[in-house]
């Protein structure tokens, strides 16, 4: 007999597209730097600035949308947050002073980031068990999709028409696009009379995957592993993000062109979906711990040879080893918060730990800002992110499941 099509991959495209169409508005934003340098004269401290309020936003809304998720589903919320984003961007097609970049950008593109990850990854989570890492990782792998794509897109819109062109443009397809894959959410196969990973609810030994086994917040917040998760992906965060809106102004200071400039950024995005797709299929087979591992390493490596890089091609080679780590990272939280809490409130937990790294995402770009107008170049800013990196692979090795998810204290 046939076996029937599981509606879960419905909810992997839907999440490959929201992811792709989100984070590629985000690298995009990096495009933008010498824009608004140009004609308005702003510093690179206060551009950054309206990023870092825009991951700031990101994180603490998608707390709430992450419990909001636990309880209603994916659908409603994934629309909203595709309105906001693309409105956002309509409308910074029209801005003329600073203030309107932070409130645009910041804020209101900010609320649209917020259901990227924690509602497309926490909703996987329900649906899939076995195969939880690989599926993640394909629906990482739309991450760096738009990370490889749109940054060349935006560039190429500039050059024909535009920056305010380029961002009416951007936020009209993302509105559009947002919107429609929304519909196809759902929060999980239960709620559809079905089991994950394919099952079948009358199979016997089945347990549902949603509650059992699961730890609640005030649970989950009274063990070290979920704190040294938080301040691990502060570290992450703080890395990933200062490198997304920093790597293009970079390139451009050593002389580098636009569009390769550009170029950097897109390869990152490109390597990333290798990154993404090999380390959550991995994840399924070594676990949580050595898969994060497994990326700090790569890493540290990668940011080691960015501050000996100088020409084209050294820059394009740190793309290429910073992109895997960089995909790896972003893949295998999601399974680990699952691995070791369950996923009852797999939402509420993983945006918990979402927003610790965006408090760094929110803080990086900015500190990089700040310290290249006070020295001209980005040379301590490397020196910082390599540390960080450094203290985010320490915590990681001392990780230990808690004794209720059925690891060893």
């Amino acid at each position: 007999m046939r076996a029937r099509y599981f509606y879960g991959y419905n909810i992997v495209a839907a999440g490959f597209v929201i992811q792709a169409v989100s984070i590629g508005a985000l690298f995009a934003y990096g495009v933008f730097f010498k824009e608004f340098q140009s004609e308005f004269g702003w510093s690179r401290a206060t551009i950054s600035g309206a990023s870092s309020l825009a991951f700031l936003v990101m994180g603490a809304a998608g707390i709430l949308a992450g419990r909001l998720n636990d309880r209603i589903g994916p659908r409603i919320l994934i629309a909203v947050a595709g309105i906001s984003l693309g409105v956002g961007y309509l409308l910074m097609s029209y801005m003329q002073t600073a203030w309107q970049l932070y409130l645009l950008y910041g804020l209101v593109v900010g609320i649209g980031y917020c259901t990227h990850d924690v509602i497309t990854l926490s909703t996987i989570a329900r649906w899939f068990v076995k195969r939880r890492g690989m599926m993640s990782g394909i629906v990482k792998v739309g991450t760096g999709c738009g990370q490889l794509c749109l940054p060349l897109i935006a560039t190429a819109l500039i050059a024909a028409l535009g920056w305010r062109s380029s961002c009416f443009i951007i936020g009209a397809a993302a509105l559009v696009a947002l919107v429609a894959v929304a519909q196809l959410m759902r929060r999980d196969p239960q709620s559809m009379g079905i089991a994950p990973d394919n099952g079948n609810n009358r199979t016997a030994g089945f347990i549902s995957t949603t509650d059992e086994g699961s730890l609640s917040l005030s649970e989950a917040s009274r063990t070290r592993a979920f704190w040294t998760l938080c301040v691990a992906e502060f570290a992450v965060f703080f890395c990933l993000l200062t490198v997304v809106v920093h790597i293009v102004p970079h390139a451009r200071d050593l002389g580098l062109p636009p569009t390769i400039a550009a170029g950097v950024l897109s390869t990152i995005g490109g390597v990333s979906m290798l990154g993404r797709f090999t380390m959550g299929t991995v994840n399924d087979g070594i676990g949580g711990k050595r898969s994060l591992i497994t990326c700090f390493i790569i890493l540290i490596g990668g940011l080691v040879w960015l501050q000996l890089s100088e020409g084209a091609w050294m820059l394009y080679l740190f793309a290429v080893i910073y992109g895997f780590a960089h995909g790896g990272l972003f893949t295998v939280m999601s399974p680990m918060v699952a691995e070791l809490f369950g996923t009852g409130s797999h939402g509420l937990l993983f945006g918990i730990v979402l927003f610790g790294g965006t408090l760094g995402g929110a803080l990086g770009p900015l500190m990089a800002g700040h310290l290249f107008d006070l020295t001209g170049n980005y040379r301590l800013v490397f020196l910082i992110l390599t540390a960080l990196a450094l203290v985010g692979f320490g915590l990681i090795m001392t990780l230990r499941p808690p004794a209720k998810a059925g690891g060893d204290i």
